[in-house]
């Protein structure tokens, strides 16, 4: 419970610099590529429930619904590569956070046809708990490439979270020493 609550106030608290970072970036990623620049994908989320994720594109408008790993880094816009090597495409998740769909931290969310992490995940428990923008396994490089170690390190990261550790791993991906985008170069 304490963990929502933080994750509802802190989002509460960034909704107003949010908006106001990321209508200068869906403008320009308008100007500079035909589609929306909001980019909504469904997911799967706490107790196996589908849900809208929100990004801003950074792809092209007629790229596969994909994981990260499985489209070519051609796929990037100009725009796109800058916009996600400073996680600015992550923003609009604030409001998956307020609606209570996602944490600030936790697994990432899958695509509900990423079957083989689906099952790995289920195993785990993983689905028990929200998803997170940001988590522990995608700071360490784990993406969903290797679904089973991948569900092994969102059991891990649940088994023992604590507040302390999730406000330590939003600092970590805040200052940007993740590991960086899983598109295919």
């Amino acid at each position: 419970m304490a963990k929502r609550l933080l994750d509802f106030v802190l989002a509460l608290l960034m909704l107003g610099p949010v908006i106001v970072i990321s209508i200068p970036c869906l403008i320009a990623i308008r100007l500079e590529s035909s589609g929306a620049p909001l980019f909504m994908q469904t997911r799967v989320g706490k107790g196996q429930r589908p849900f809208t994720l929100l990004k801003m594109r950074t792809m092209t408008k007629d790229t596969e619904s994909l994981g990260s790993h499985e489209v070519s880094v051609s796929q990037i816009t100009q725009l796109g590569h800058f916009i996600r090597r400073t996680k600015l495409d992550e923003l609009p998740q604030v409001w998956n956070v307020l609606l209570g769909q996602m944490s600030f931290v936790g697994p990432r969310p899958c695509l509900p046809n990423q079957l083989e992490l689906v099952t790995e995940r289920m195993a785990r428990g993983v689905f028990n708990v929200r998803p997170g923008v940001t988590g522990p396994a995608q700071l360490a490089g784990i993406d969903m490439s290797t679904p089973q170690r991948l569900a092994e390190a969102d059991a891990a990261y649940i088994a023992n979270r604590t507040i302390l550790g999730d406000l330590k791993l939003l600092m970590i991906t805040a200052t940007g020493k993740g590991k960086g985008d899983a598109a295919k170069t």
